[in-house]
């Protein structure tokens, strides 16, 4: 017996390249807006069946709006921002026509007839959707995986998990079958995702981006602020160019907040002071985790920032008001929600999730929003010596689903810390286990200020390489010899 085993080809220059780049070169007509969306499908087909990423597609539409691109540019029309790049959407954002499940049961054939906010943003900036993206179910889970489409597999490791809830995502941007996705970020969905497949992902500010359209709502109980839309892509440049795109209110979602963006193409202040530390007292980074993030720390020093170890006030204590703000309702929140989408029969995590949320009563809300608040309070005091906080994304590099299915809050710690407080935080690529998994770091800073974050992210990016496009193998099992 022999097992067969085929080995993908990185992807082309096209197609490791920044969504940014690629509006350019179409815009200059060097290239056709059909030819990109041809060479982005071919991709796709090549590396989907062995990741399970898109879950979705929406190829005949997708090619007759290449084509329409191309056909007005050659009519002298003026580009847009991202005009004729091929995106992917995480599966829980609404999608005109196309199927969104956000990987429940009961919405298992749910053709929205709206764009979400973010998405009908998106399509006026000229990009084009070309499918969905695979999210555990209501975009609840630690790993990728749900019983209408399965598990989505790391392109760096296909042992691996690429974490969640926006796997799917970070999976096709990885593997060079989508310029650029969005996902969403309750606890680290965004950051961690990012952070295991070698990308650049943003959770934005909460309030900076409408909710509006996505299975988790601004209208999710008292538990909507945690939640925040933002972009994934392979360079940094990427992330300010969506940011740009998807912010500001859109007279739906009360809590988006008309806030002017900073210029996010600004370079980091002069000098820079940085705080940074790779474990909270409570919980640390393992070895390669904790090394890369001392290596982006000495990148930012040899670019004249000012850099001191130092570990905000009370973080330890995220951990435990995080889980508890995530089951104060008794989890009614999701049993409305699944009641709203048809779900009778949902996964066995969900289960587990409905069945250990232990509701609190008037005086013990009142106790838990207290303490969040002196925590924010603290941090904001806190960082009134730095400009931004430098830690890891998460203790540990990509694992197996079944090792994500037994994590803990406390494994999260670093990245639900800017849940709860709400500042904008990045993740970037930044180094590699000695087995070649990526390892990201992560940028965090006060609210609005996404442009001190880019301007770290670039820092990093550009000092220690960034985006390392997957060598994918798969293999297909024993046969005979």
């Amino acid at each position: 017996m022999t097992e067969t085993v085929t080995v993908i080809a990185e992807p082309s220059e096209l197609l490791a390249d920044s969504a940014g780049r690629i509006a350019g070169r179409i815009a200059r007509r060097e290239l056709s807006a059909t030819e990109v969306m041809q060479a982005h499908l071919a991709r796709i087909g090549e590396v989907n069946g062995i990741l399970n990423a898109v879950v979705a597609m929406d190829a005949e539409r997708a090619l007759r709006e290449a084509a329409d691109v191309d056909r007005r540019l050659s009519l002298g029309d003026q580009p847009r921002t991202l005009t004729g790049v091929p995106i992917t959407i995480k599966d829980s954002f609404d999608t005109d026509g196309l199927v969104s499940t956000a990987g429940t049961a009961g919405r298992r054939s749910h053709v929205p007839a709206h764009d979400a906010t973010v998405v009908q943003r998106l399509r006026r900036a000229g990009a084009i959707v070309v499918g969905k993206t695979n999210t555990p179910e209501l975009t609840m889970g630690s790993s990728t995986e749900n019983s209408i489409y399965g598990r989505t597999l790391n392109p760096y490791d296909l042992s691996k998990s690429p974490a969640g809830s926006s796997g799917g995502s970070v999976a096709i941007v990885a593997a060079g079958g989508s310029a650029l996705d969005i996902g969403s970020d309750t606890g680290g969905s965004i950051r961690n995702p990012a952070h295991v497949c070698g990308l650049a992902g943003l959770k934005p500010t909460v309030g900076r981006v409408p909710l509006t359209g996505h299975v988790v709502s601004f209208d999710f109980g008292f538990l909507g602020f945690l939640t925040q839309a933002g972009p994934i892509a392979r360079w940094v440049d990427d992330l300010a160019l969506a940011l740009a795109v998807i912010a500001g209110p859109d007279d739906i979602d009360p809590f988006a907040v008309p806030v002017p963006l900073p210029d996010l193409q600004r370079r980091a202040e002069t000098p820079l002071r940085v705080a940074w530390f790779t474990g909270n007292g409570h919980v640390s980074a393992d070895a390669a985790v904790a090394a890369t993030t001392r290596a982006a720390v000495a990148a930012l020093a040899d670019a004249g920032a000012v850099v001191s170890e130092a570990i905000p006030p009370l973080l330890s204590e995220i951990e435990e008001i995080y889980g508890r703000l995530r089951d104060a309702d008794g989890a009614h929140c999701i049993t409305s929600l699944l009641n709203r989408c048809g779900t009778t029969v949902f996964s066995e995590r969900m289960r587990v999730r409905i069945a250990r949320a232990t509701p609190l009563q008037g005086a013990g809300v009142a106790d838990l929003f207290e303490r969040m608040y002196r925590l924010n309070s603290g941090m904001l005091a806190f960082m009134r010596q730095y400009d931004v906080l430098v830690c890891p994304p998460a203790p540990h590099p990509a694992q197996t689903s079944e090792e994500l299915a037994n994590s803990t809050y406390e494994d999260w710690v670093f990245q639900t810390a800017f849940n709860v407080t709400g500042w904008p935080a990045a993740v970037v690529r930044a180094g590699q286990t000695p087995e070649g998994l990526p390892v990201g770091v992560q940028i965090a800073a006060k609210p609005w200020r996404e442009d001190l974050v880019l301007a770290t992210a670039r820092l990093i990016e550009d000092a220690l390489g960034g985006y390392v496009p997957p060598k994918l193998v798969s293999s297909n099992g024993p046969t005979s010899a």
